[in-house]
């Protein structure tokens, strides 16, 4: 089991990398995308600055008004940027040197025949200036510039094409391993589940065979009490490592989804420019606009559900290395405490909690707060909505320096057959309409059973339960943080 355990892991991180490598070359074709889609922009920048200045250049000779002269400047400081950026792409990919240095010619030649006549028009010689202009020169130099630009966008749309499609078979095997790791990191949880079940089966056992040993036995008891808690804390431990170590993993592939989450956009962002120009393969488009989000809102609900596992665990964990401290409690006070807390939930359901004078016990505060709040929780949880419901608490001394509490409620009731089902790890019982992962009850018996106690049930569906609490009256350490 423990060489299948290093085998997922080491699936697992394979996944994660390999996941990664995926995200960073999506995100550099995305980027190479959005700067080709930047240049092609230059293009006609600088394509539709000269048709704007050639506009006021005609206005201006035509009329004389030198008001048309300022438009024709501002063409020349859009043009300008424009054409710089042009210049540095060809410095960055030397196969657009060619035609950048077309467009950036054909743009200088066409400027300066354009300034000519400008300055000819400024100097009075407006004959001079409007022959210039029929001569054809300007005309041939805007018609070249202009195929020059298509020619370019075409070589940019060409390449905007193929790297949009490299980005779309990034972003499926992205999606297809992120999958993989969802699954990986379920398989985990399944197989750490079935550890810690097998375990804690195991100690369930051994606390069995030590309550059948004769009492008068001491020294026996003792040293089984000792094996138990040894074995106790052993699983305590594994559970803490090992859901520690699938945090890591775990947050890796949460992270990796947020990231392919906005690789999507872009990847989307892409495909919705390209079809402006051209059809888009229609399982293209449904990859990246529905399988994927849904894919990816398949992992995030199966990390969220195996984080809330994981923090489960964790909690048994803690409390099984949490040192206990006795002391005299006040079990009416704590009783009354728990249910004026879920007040406003008995309230909105119409139902009550009465709580009757309990005795008093020596014993830790904080796990009796936690056995009496989980069972009180829990019988308002499960309450039948089709009559009041009722929840009493109640209790009394026993001979033999024992004390009983009873949670009694008229709830759903439990059927007989999952009486003891109920206290097992990641284990419910009925209808599964109200949230938890099965740990609570799981959680308590631990506590009661850590302080000294015994916890049963009475119970028949249909008609309500009662959990019975049997502790020693005066809690009696072993050793620092344990019971006798």
């Amino acid at each position: 089991m423990s060489a299948m355990l290093i085998l997922v892991f080491g699936l697992l991180i394979l996944v994660n990398a390999t996941t990664f490598v995926m995200i960073q070359r999506t995100a550099s074709v995305n980027q190479t995308i959005e700067h080709a889609q930047q240049m092609r922009r230059a293009s006609r920048t600088t394509l539709i600055s000269m048709l704007n200045a050639e506009t006021a250049q005609r206005g201006f000779l035509l009329t004389g008004r030198s008001d048309f002269l300022q438009p024709y400047r501002d063409a020349r400081a859009e043009m300008e940027p424009a054409v710089a950026f042009l210049d540095e792409g060809a410095i960055q990919d030397p196969t657009l040197k060619a035609p950048i240095e077309r467009i950036h010619r054909l743009a200088d030649l066409k400027w300066a025949e354009m300034e000519r006549t400008v300055t000819l028009a400024q100097q009075g010689r407006i004959g001079q200036s409007i022959q210039s202009v029929r001569s054809g020169e300007g005309k041939r130099y805007m018609d070249e510039l202009r195929v020059a630009v298509e020619d370019f966008d075409t070589i940019k749309s060409t390449r905007i094409a193929e790297r949009s499609r490299a980005s779309e078979r990034f972003g499926v095997l992205t999606v297809t391993m992120n999958a993989i790791a969802g699954l990986l990191v379920i398989v985990l949880a399944l197989l750490s589940a079935w550890m810690v079940r097998r375990y804690v089966s195991e100690i369930q056992g051994a606390r069995a065979t030590l309550d059948a040993a004769n009492a008068g036995l001491e020294d026996k008891i003792r040293e089984r009490t000792g094996d138990l808690m040894r074995a106790n804390e052993e699983i305590q431990r594994f559970a803490y490592i090992v859901s520690h170590d699938l945090r890591a993993p775990l947050v890796n592939v949460m992270g990796y989804t947020s990231e392919l989450e906005q690789a999507g956009k872009i990847v989307d962002k892409a495909i919705a420019d390209a079809e402006k120009t051209r059809a888009v393969d229609p399982d293209v488009v449904m990859a990246i606009r529905e399988d994927m989000p849904e894919a990816i809102g398949f992992i995030r609900a199966s990390t969220e559900k195996m984080d809330r596992l994981i923090n489960a665990i964790l909690k048994l964990s803690r409390e099984g290395r949490r040192n206990l401290l006795p002391e005299t409690l006040d079990m009416t006070a704590m009783a009354q405490n728990i249910a004026n807390s879920v007040h406003h939930q008995t309230e909105a359901s119409g139902a009550r909690i009465e709580v009757q004078p309990l005795p008093e016990i020596e014993s830790d505060r904080i796990s009796m707060e936690q056995i009496m709040g989980n069972l009180i929780d829990n019988a308002v949880k499960y309450l039948d909505v089709s009559r009041p419901g009722e929840i009493v608490v109640s209790g009394e001394d026993v001979p033999g320096g024992w004390v009983v509490y009873r949670v009694a409620d008229n709830g759903r009731g439990i059927a007989p057959r999952d009486h003891e089902r109920i206290f097992e790890l990641f284990r419910r019982s009925g209808k599964q309409d109200r949230s938890g992962e099965g740990l609570g009850l799981a959680f308590v018996r631990n506590s009661v059973r850590r302080i000294g106690g015994t916890i049963d049930i009475e119970s028949e569906l249909g008609k309500g339960s009662t959990f019975l609490l049997k502790f020693p009256k005066r809690l009696i350490l072993a050793e620092p943080g344990g019971a006798l």
